[in-house]
């Protein structure tokens, strides 16, 4: 079987994101559900936020925006 030629590329949408669009990133980096990455993140929200929220807002300040 040949492999895809096309290079992903990780970047915040600039459309389908709810707050800063990491989730949305993610899953189409990855070629996930975005809403299972977002299920993914509230879960790390669960114990107490850290878990969840330094993650995502170093992604947010890490991860470059569509063109």
């Amino acid at each position: 079987m040949p492999k895809s030629t096309k290079k992903r590329k990780l970047v915040l949408p600039k459309r389908g994101k709810k707050i800063a669009g990491v989730a949305a990133a993610l899953a189409n980096y990855f070629n996930l559900d975005v809403a299972l990455v977002r299920i993914v993140w509230v879960l790390l929200l669960l114990p107490g936020g850290l878990p969840g929220i330094i993650p995502y807002l170093i992604c947010w300040a890490l991860i470059p925006s569509e063109e």
